[in-house]
């Protein structure tokens, strides 16, 4: 890892929902480099101090005024399968224009097997949206060429974003150039082997998993719904980068495309997830990893932390 890596302690933590097994492992933990006001525009200084208490150290460094977030990828084993859920940063990445992510040479695939998952029986690969951070592992660098890092796999991939990030396209994003070379080195290749299958508004998996279309953060956002037995839970992706939006739903990142569709998405899986006891876990939350949340008011309010050990 990294000189900029803070975990200390280990990368994977399991916890069992239902049927299903969930394990966290961890890309990276930290700062992102960015303040408060640069990642959350909607949020102002004050709403950050109010809230200061709970949200350091686990989600914000007060004192050098910077955002801290997870790099993660969920495991799931569901119904005799090993799911992935987004797959972070990679590997030898260039990255001109996300300098944080640039060139990373991490032991994640060593966490990953840690955890129990050797690439070649990864199932299925889920890419809740084609952010930089989300599709890095989908490849690994074989010589001079990308290649599938879990060449058994199936990739579901939201059309949406794929035609969306796809340059050919020519779509001007909310990220600019933040995703220069994503689509080629971290999507393209895993297409051209014939193992995305996009799939669109909503894709049943097993019976207790399946993708639904979330979109604003992205066109092609997408959040993955767990119930088996008496559990539930909403993996999110970004549609919380930080626990301030647990309390504060309207506030959107810089990153999102459709801010206006992303916070009444948010609002909407928030209230879901409060009515069901769900669960809510996004993709970079540190600390716990996720949390239950109950209404409050024309807001909501934690309730409890999830049970992953905490980074």
């Amino acid at each position: 890892m990294n000189s900029t890596d803070h975990r200390t302690e280990p990368a994977v933590r399991e916890i069992v929902l239902g049927d299903v097994t969930v394990t966290r492992v961890v890309e990276y933990y930290g700062t992102v480099h960015m303040s408060p006001g640069a990642f959350f525009p909607d949020a102002s200084e004050d709403l950050w101090r109010r809230h200061e208490d709970w949200l350091a150290p686990d989600f914000l460094d007060a004192a050098a005024n910077e955002c801290r977030s997870a790099i993660q990828t969920w495991v799931l084993r569901s119904e005799g399968r090993t799911i992935l859920v987004d797959t972070g940063v990679g590997n030898h990445k260039e990255r001109p224009y996300s300098p944080v992510w640039s060139r990373l040479d991490t032991d994640f695939l060593g966490d990953l097997a840690r955890a129990g998952v050797r690439p070649e029986e990864v199932d299925l690969v889920i890419n809740t949206h084609l952010h930089v951070d989300h599709v890095g592992w989908n490849t690994r660098l074989d010589g001079r060429e990308w290649v599938p890092t879990f060449p058994n796999a199936t990739y579901l991939v939201p059309r949406a974003d794929f035609e969306f990030w796809n340059p050919a396209n020519g779509y001007r994003p909310m990220l600019g150039r933040g995703n220069q070379n994503v689509f080629e080195d971290s999507v393209a290749p895993v297409h051209a082997a014939g193992q995305i299958r996009l799939w669109e508004d909503d894709y049943r998996i097993d019976a207790g998993l399946r993708l639904e279309a979330a979109p604003g953060h992205t066109p092609g956002s997408s959040v993955l719904a767990l119930r088996s037995g008496g559990d539930r839970a909403l993996f999110v992706g970004d549609l919380l980068h930080t626990a301030l939006q647990f309390v504060e739903p309207d506030t959107n990142s810089c990153f999102c495309e459709d801010p206006v569709r992303s916070r009444a998405t948010r609002r909407r899986l928030l209230a879901r997830a409060a009515d069901d006891n769900a669960l809510v876990i996004p993709a970079h939350l540190g600390g716990h990893g996720g949390a239950e949340v109950t209404r409050s008011g024309d807001s909501f309010a934690v309730t409890a932390w999830a049970p992953f050990t905490r980074i």
